[in-house]
């Protein structure tokens, strides 16, 4: 099966401890005519996204049940063989109805236990959410086709105020449904995305119940909280070495600058770092010789992406990758997303971070001094 790319509404794995331990019954009702031994897949999503079959039943006269034991929670999908889209459920212990019409999944309803009634709640307000920017998008699309300028400005205005709106809708989702498996997914997409401060998420970390706090996602966000913590500003920037494009190693304390270093991390394949670059040559041409130093740190999978992007770019620093995409030098600088930097004094302390354009010339600027 070709690769499921899943958004929010269809998220990535769930798991915690369940005291029901009576087992899980899926009792799902088909709206619209399914012939009788059509197959039904239950199915998870693995590390590299991709579904993984979990179990399989057939639909009978309308009707499909799927039963087990769930040892922890876990978010799983429903497929039905010819059918397009799929169901996400959370296996949880107890009876779960699933109750949805053949040619609309998306918009199945999903009850009967506690998670998947908390997560029946947040997909009902965020539907309301995806509505409303494909009708946006379709008066968008007819004032196009008028050259109603006017309209499409409007629109536009009305689309960034609509997303705001969706992300304090998350935000507050969050806060207000601490018990929620949800709420901790939710947290961690945001944390990933930079939205909180370290000091936000970990207040509303710490706001979770014990049940969701014992979640793998939940983990995982204090795993990551435990790790920024090792590169917040202050601390001492982590050591790691790794071979240039000529193939020798090089340390970062070997590249330290007389008076800053820029870290950063980035990839051939990336845009917004490639679209960044021209600004880091800038401001390397400008500052090279007032004591600043880079340190390009590659993610990238294919050693001759990396280096044609190098001499595409006209980086002329420092340059190390082990070509292993998000390896372990970004994981202990807990880098989930590039561009990534790190600004560093002369004893390899990191004293700012994740600037870009104006921002990062002007906080160089003030540390080394104007040219």
């Amino acid at each position: 099966m070709k690769k499921i790319v899943l958004g929010l509404l269809t998220a990535v794995v769930l798991a915690s401890c369940n005291s029901n331990s009576g087992g899980f019954s899926i009792e799902a009702n088909v709206d619209g005519d399914i012939e009788n031994g059509t197959v039904v897949y239950l199915k998870r999503i693995s590390k590299v996204n991709q579904p993984i079959d979990v179990d399989t039943t057939t639909v009978e006269n309308g009707k499909f049940v799927f039963k087990g034991v769930a040892d922890s929670l876990d978010l799983q999908y429903i497929f039905i063989d010819k059918i397009n889209g799929n169901i996400p459920v959370v296996i949880e212990n107890g009876t779960i109805d699933v109750d949805f019409h053949k040619d609309s999944l998306q918009f199945a309803s999903i009850s009967g236990t506690e998670q998947n009634e908390l997560f029946s709640k947040f997909l009902d307000n965020s539907r309301t959410f995806a509505k409303r920017a494909m009708s946006m998008r379709e008066d968008f699309e007819k004032a196009r086709k008028s050259n109603d300028t006017a309209t499409q400005q409007a629109l536009q205005e009305e689309s960034m105020e609509m997303q705001n709106q969706a992300k304090d809708f998350e935000l507050n989702y969050i806060k207000e449904n601490p018990n929620a498996y949800i709420s901790a997914l939710l947290l961690e997409r945001v944390y990933a995305n930079k939205s909180l401060t370290e000091k936000e998420v970990t207040e509303i970390y710490d706001a979770f119940t014990p049940e969701i706090k014992a979640t793998a996602v939940a983990n995982r966000i204090k795993e990551q909280l435990e790790k920024t913590k090792k590169t917040a500003i202050g601390e001492k920037a982590p050591e790691f070495s790794a071979p240039t494009p000529n193939g020798e190693e090089l340390a970062l304390s070997q590249a330290l600058g007389k008076k800053v270093t820029i870290v950063d991390f980035w990839a051939g394949w990336c845009k917004p770092c490639r679209a960044e670059n021209p600004n880091l040559v800038r401001i390397y041409n400008k500052y090279k010789e007032n004591g600043l130093s880079i340190v390009g740190v590659s993610l990238d999978k294919s050693e001759q992406e990396w280096k044609q992007a190098i001499e595409a770019d006209g980086l002329e620093w420092n340059h190390v990758s082990n070509v292993q995409y998000f390896d372990e030098i970004a994981q202990s600088y807990n880098v989930r997303a590039i561009p990534a930097t790190f600004i560093l004094d002369e004893n390899g302390v990191i004293i700012a971070k994740d600037l870009r354009g104006e921002a990062l010339e002007s906080k160089i600027e003030e540390l080394v001094g104007k040219i």
